[in-house]
């Protein structure tokens, strides 16, 4: 028990104690994910240009360095927010993850529509809080860089596919595909109790450190959104806000492709993980020693 006074009163609190619990770790886990996530983007693309603090407003990843503070950004926003919402729900914050636990590790499927939901929102609203703080360096920005402005902007809050893929939508679904189905490959190890070598606090900060991974090997791709919620969430919120076709259907119709790809990607890593390790664990934990009929044991040598 802790002596930390509760703000809602006994019948409130006794709510929280079932699904609803798990419903509000999991909105509020995302909306910290999109609002410490995006708004590490909006530093590299509108506040350093903005505030003066590179060579002119409109300068932006001249180097190494920004997509740095976006990869190591987007990483410990991570980590922080599975920290936060991990001892309620589990910490999922992403519909592909969701649906790899539903698959693999018996997560209740009834739950699956409520946990979708929960992380769309909280998505949304992540998205909502850093245009608030953000607005005037994304309005200065626009002004200063003029017609283009608009899908720079945009990437703030959503990911769309590099130009070099040239329209298709093939290699931008693939990089889904292997992002998502690697982080869930990593989580799994992460989370797994039979695995004994990395402690359960630390396994929120080794997630986001696997994000870090991922966006250093294949973010450049499509922006390594590897998680539905995360792109729909403040993608939805852009369409609102004016961003329009930008957002939505986005360029050749993008939408689909981070929604369909994770889903896909986290399916494929969970079923990898137990084929290749999590098979392997169960074998060797469920095994019983194997003696020779005619061979026995003392006392001494089978009790060790």
């Amino acid at each position: 028990m802790t002596d930390i006074a509760p703000l809602r009163r006994p019948r409130a609190i006794a709510r929280l104690r079932g699904n609803y619990g798990d419903l509000l770790a999991e909105f509020f886990g995302t909306f910290l994910l999109i609002a410490l996530g995006d708004a590490c983007v909006a530093m590299a693309v509108a506040g350093l240009p903005g505030s003066g603090r590179t060579e002119g407003p409109t300068v932006i990843f001249q180097g190494a360095g920004d997509w740095l503070l976006i990869v190591w950004g987007w990483a410990f926003a991570v980590a922080f927010a599975v920290y936060v919402a991990g001892g309620v729900s589990g910490a999922h914050l992403n519909p592909a993850v969701t649906l790899a636990m539903a698959l693999r590790r018996r997560f209740p499927w009834r739950k699956l529509p409520g946990y979708w939901g929960a992380q769309l929102l909280g998505a949304f609203a992540g998205a909502a809080l850093v245009f608030a703080v953000y607005h005037p360096a994304i309005r200065a920005y626009e002004a200063a860089a003029g017609a283009d402005a608009k899908s720079t902007t945009f990437s703030i809050f959503a990911t769309s596919p590099a130009g070099y893929f040239d329209g298709s939508w093939f290699g931008p679904l693939l990089d889904q595909v292997v992002g998502t189905a690697v982080l869930l490959i990593v989580v799994l190890a992460l989370i797994d109790g039979r695995i004994k070598a990395v402690s359960p606090k630390l396994a929120p900060l080794l997630i986001g450190f696997a994000v870090a991974a991922i966006g250093l090997s294949y973010g450049a791709n499509a922006g390594y959104a590897i998680n539905p919620a995360r792109d729909f969430g403040p993608r939805l919120f852009t369409f609102f806000a004016g961003w329009g076709d930008t957002a939505i259907p986005g360029p050749g119709g993008y939408l689909w492709i981070p929604i369909v790809g994770p889903l896909v990607g986290g399916a494929i890593g969970a079923v990898l993980y137990d084929f290749f390790i999590g098979d392997a664990l169960h074998a060797r934990e469920t095994a019983a020693p194997v003696f020779p009929d005619e061979f026995e044991m003392s006392p001494a040598v089978r009790d060790g």
